[in-house]
């Protein structure tokens, strides 16, 4: 489910129609012949859609992992705060960032569909959609994270928060250790899109593991 309900390929991606994706191109050609969008319309979404990355979510964190106010800002209102960095997430859909702490590590999930903060991470990898890590991830979220690499320590309490059509989350990870000096523009190059999510942490610099 996207917040737009246009997720899918067109002709020209490689990749083989589905029999949702062939319905959803009947209810565009409806839409274009009733005259309520045009085709010009419904590309620029798509390309609208396509132009949103995990490096989006990278850039809010590493503001917000220097300036405290703006991560105040982000935590209480996401998607004013979104604006700030020249960021569209407008739209009925809501957007609530979490806070990992040394207590707390947040993982998100959507256990019904696919359900993600595509308006400011863009299109959801397809492991986020598969069946197993939607079952897996509220039953079992330490084993789930461990196949990524990550495993918080034992007396870190794990929180798993179920997407739904009306709200998206994303995960403000923790700051590494030996960063300081850095700038935002390195700090975001840390970000990767699986912490966003939860199932991973950003990693040191490599000076610093060195």
């Amino acid at each position: 489910m996207s917040e737009n309900g246009h997720d899918h390929p067109h002709p020209g991606t490689g990749r083989t129609a589905t029999p949702s994706t062939l319905r959803v191109r009947a209810m565009e050609k409806l839409l274009v012949e009733k005259g309520v969008l045009t085709e010009a319309e419904i590309q620029d979404r798509i390309s609208y859609m396509d132009s949103r990355s995990p490096a989006n979510g990278a850039k809010l964190v590493a503001k917000a992992w220097t300036d405290e106010a703006f991560k105040n800002r982000l935590l209480e209102d996401t998607k004013s705060a979104t604006f700030e960095l020249g960021m569209d997430a407008s739209g009925p859909v809501e957007f609530i960032v979490v806070e990992n702490t040394p207590e707390v590590h947040n993982l998100i999930v959507c256990t019904l569909c696919s359900c993600y903060p595509r308006a400011i991470l863009g299109r959801p990898p397809d492991w986020y959609k598969s069946f197993e890590y939607r079952s897996r991830a509220v039953k079992e979220p330490r084993a789930v994270m461990r196949e990524f690499g990550y495993e918080p320590p034992e007396n870190v309490e794990v929180r798993v928060h179920d997407s739904t059509a009306d709200i998206r989350y994303m995960v403000l990870p923790m700051r590494p250790e030996g960063t300081r000096g850095m700038g935002e523009e390195g700090l975001a190059e840390l970000v990767s899109r699986d912490s966003l999510v939860g199932v991973s942490v950003p990693e040191a610099p490599s000076h610093f593991n060195a």
